[in-house]
């Protein structure tokens, strides 16, 4: 065979064995979102790269992905593509029971929220339910809430036997059963993250200590949304004495609430022992709320190094309209207080994964389940509130543009995805 001919064969041989593979992988690639800024924070990428998905698992993430290779592709050059982000304080066991409750009547009423309406639209795709259900009602909260929401909703369980009932029934110690609670979370270990203290008016730290308890045996955090007493309980005993490495202090920049103790004096200057707690792993969870963020802490906090671990919305009936609008929004204030957009998606995504010990959760690795969020960074001229209806201005927003949810689109602010009305036969 001369030199031609063998030229010849090799071509043909070259594309007998390319274009199967090409074929292949484009049968293997149901969706490519191209030209956006890559931020993982596991696998430290940030950078511009394409993001592809197979299955509804990521299947490659990488720069220059042939966009022919893909069933669909999706240009969001000048986003950001991040994880799916993970908001883990929000109540969303709601609407089984006539209303008729204060604000802190969460659980299995008319306080809490419909998971899928608040969570696509901010980037959320996982949502964590923090202690509206007890041992005596997870099974409803499963059954009414959890099983039809095409969000993935994870929970703290409450302490209380019947969750946040309000504070009346936050007080009743005879139904803090740590043994019961833990018996519960055990039937369900892949739902119930941790255990949560909340709301108690007395001047000990039973709850929180029976909270802990169910922690033991379960090898999982607690999540403390601490009560107020006169005098005022000690936050330092609280971090120091109380919870262990791993456990959580939610509602970190309030000040003024009732009863409570603040990280920082009247002077805005942070409370020594804040810092040494964090280092010492204490977690510390923003938990914006309807009354538990203030523009002079968190600005103070940030200044003096002290940064939330995970940036969380708190979201309930009472805080969906008011200074706390959803996790964008919350986000956003974090680029006004100057952090980078960089360290704000850590502590939305990579961050709150770790504390709830959901590792394959909040990256982008090949094989984990294509929960994704892309974002626009708009600039211009905003306001953001805080709980008093402060407002701190700021020239950076984040916007959700395109939400995954295991690979299939669940939210497209502006279309993007779709083909344009006039170029398809109709």
């Amino acid at each position: 065979m001369n030199r031609t001919l063998l030229k010849q064969f090799g071509r043909i041989l070259f594309a007998g064995l390319l274009l199967p593979a090409l074929n292949l992988q484009a049968q293997q690639i149901d969706l490519l979102l191209k030209g956006g800024h890559v931020i993982d924070p596991k696998n430290n990428i940030n950078s511009k790269m394409d993001v592809a998905i197979a299955d509804g698992k990521i299947f490659r993430v990488a720069a220059d992905i042939p966009a022919n290779t893909a069933k669909k592709t999706v240009d969001v050059s000048g986003l950001y593509v991040t994880p799916g982000l993970i908001d883990i304080h929000t109540h969303v066991f709601a609407g089984t029971k006539d209303p008729g409750f204060t604000g802190f009547e969460i659980a299995d009423g008319l306080g809490s929220v419909v998971p899928d309406d608040f969570s696509f639209r901010a980037g959320v795709t996982t949502l964590v339910d923090a202690g509206s259900s007890g041992w005596r009602d997870f099974h409803k909260f499963k059954k009414t809430i959890i099983d039809h929401s095409e969000t993935r909703v994870l929970a703290f369980l409450s302490i209380a036997g019947h969750g946040m009932l309000g504070t009346v029934n936050a007080q009743d110690l005879t139904d803090m059963n740590p043994v019961a609670t833990a018996f519960v979370m055990n039937e369900y270990p892949d739902l119930i993250v941790g255990i949560k203290a909340h709301h108690y008016r007395g001047h000990d730290f039973t709850p929180v200590d029976r909270a802990v308890q169910a922690g033991n045996i379960t090898k999982k955090p607690v999540i403390v949304d601490f009560g107020g007493s006169t005098p005022r309980l000690s936050i330092e005993e609280l971090f120091m004495k109380h919870l262990r490495p791993g456990d959580i202090f939610t509602h970190t920049y309030a000040y003024s609430l009732p009863g409570r103790e603040s990280v920082v004096d009247e002077n805005s200057k942070l409370k020594p022992f804040v810092l040494a707690a964090q280092k010492s792993g204490r977690i510390f969870d923003l938990g914006h709320g309807g009354g538990a963020f203030r523009w002079h802490v968190a600005n103070a906090s940030v200044k003096q190094g002290f940064l939330p671990n995970t940036i969380s919305t708190d979201l309930y009936r009472a805080s969906r309209n008011a200074g706390m609008k959803d996790m964008a929004n919350v986000m956003s204030k974090f680029l006004a207080l100057g952090l980078s957009v960089q360290d704000i998606i850590l502590r939305s995504t990579w961050n709150p994964a770790q504390v709830i010990q959901k590792p394959e959760l909040g990256n982008l690795s090949v094989g984990a389940e294509a929960d994704v969020a892309v974002f626009n960074v708009r600039e211009g001229n905003f306001g953001f509130m805080d709980s008093r209806g402060l407002t701190m201005k700021g020239n950076k927003k984040f916007e959700a543009e395109l939400t995954l949810r295991a690979g299939k689109i669940a939210w497209d602010l502006n279309g993007i995805s779709g083909p344009i009305w006039d170029q398809v036969k109709q």
